[in-house]
């Protein structure tokens, strides 16, 4: 059973508060919280899907040994906040509470008796370059100024994780023939079963339809009204249904950044899919890709450490663009760009870097041909595979 990157955390935090760890269907999180059971000299694992812990969750009637209580997609019981508030308040000097889920959790906690103060979230991403490799984050602390990356490993498997994606079974299957029929199942789960059971979509099969038409619109501004005319639907509706595929992992959204720059667009967010093999073209797949590295960094210093740092792309009315910017407690800390093939243009870093005042600048390659610092812009030319190694 792999090892994975926020493990440690989360055992440190269950000692003293209750750990919701939220994150895409199929992602590792039961295994995970299973894992992190058998570090306790017992514990019970309840799952609100079955009908049998249905009523032992209810009724609390499970294992008065048990020193931590694992409670799975608890989301889908419209009582579960001021349940397991109950239950912490009473019993937490006796059981540890870890609660998993594939829908966002910490939204659930608006209105209501409010969990707030009485947790910790997680969000669990798919593996990563460096987790593959068994390359972990392990400082108890970090210091409030950005980090500067080093580059001083080289991952092996950059190739199989580009065409099998993160999420754990396909990816240790290594079988492309696995992977095809997994994407099929985890589609239906997510589109069938987990939204279905959260949210009264009316008119499922077109919610499936934009499903399908995601994967094609990737690592471009989002147009809300093609949409609208393709799955002929309002606006209001689109917008809905964004936010619930957000909701529920099968997308991530990446806003456009517009502070200190006069002439950027605001309004038109870029969304990535959380399982990049879905997307058959390598231009925007290898984008996804870096996108989803870049997020579960920034996701990982938030809820580990509490550093607000955020994902966002820039893209001006002169049509200059680059891929993403990352900020550091709402500090502009460094600029991405990425490509499959050799590297080109790179005016548009040069021209957001200077306006930003932005000394860490990327151009991420697929290729392993270009490793070099361009001296005239201050441009660090990297292989994914060396650039990936210095992230989570």
């Amino acid at each position: 059973m792999k090892n994975r990157y926020i493990e440690k955390y989360i055992y440190d935090d269950l000692l003293a508060k209750m750990v919701f760890i939220g994150g895409p269907r199929q992602v590792g999180k039961t295994t995970l919280a299973q894992k992190l059971g058998s570090a306790f000299q017992s514990y019970v694992y309840l799952n609100w899907d079955s009908r049998r812990d249905k009523q032992v969750i209810i009724k609390e009637m499970w294992e008065p040994e048990a020193e931590l209580i694992i409670f799975d997609e608890l989301h889908k019981y419209d009582n579960w906040k001021s349940h397991i508030k109950g239950i912490w308040d009473t019993r937490k000097h006796d059981e540890k509470i870890l609660v998993t889920g594939s829908s966002r959790l910490d939204i659930y906690r608006r209105g209501g008796d409010s969990l707030l103060g009485r947790y910790h979230y997680y969000r669990l991403h798919p593996f990563s370059l460096a987790e593959v490799e068994g390359l972990f984050f392990s400082a108890d602390t970090v210091t409030d100024s950005a980090p500067i990356l080093s580059f001083n490993h080289k991952g092996k498997n950059m190739e199989s994780l580009f065409q099998l994606g993160g999420f754990p079974e396909p990816y240790l299957s290594q079988s492309q023939r696995v992977i095809k029929r997994w994407q099929n199942e985890r589609f239906e789960r997510i589109f069938r079963e987990d939204i279905r059971d959260t949210e009264n979509v009316v008119n499922l099969s077109k919610l499936e339809l934009l499903g399908s038409l995601l994967p094609g619109r990737i690592a471009s501004p989002l147009s809300l009204s093609s949409l609208t005319e393709d799955i002929n639907v309002s606006p209001a509706t689109i917008n809905k249904w964004i936010e619930l595929l957000c909701r529920n992992y099968y997308i991530f959204k990446v806003p456009p950044y517009h502070k200190r720059l006069e002439r950027a667009l605001k309004k038109e967010s870029k969304y990535y899919l959380w399982d990049w093999s879905e997307i058959k073209d390598d231009g925007p797949k290898f984008e996804n890709m870096i996108a989803s590295h870049l997020m579960k960094f920034c996701n990982f210093y938030y809820d580990v450490f509490g550093i607000k740092t955020r994902l966002n792309y820039i893209r001006d009315r002169e049509k200059r663009e680059v891929d993403f910017l990352l900020l550091w407690e709402d500090k502009p800390w460094m600029l991405v760009e990425c490509k499959v093939g050799k590297p080109t243009n790179m005016n548009h870093i040069k021209y957001f870097g200077n306006k930003l005042n932005v000394d860490q600048k990327f151009f991420v390659i697929k290729s392993d041909r270009f490793d070099y610092l361009d001296k005239n812009n201050n441009i660090r030319v990297i292989p994914a595979e060396k650039f990936l190694m210095a992230l989570i």
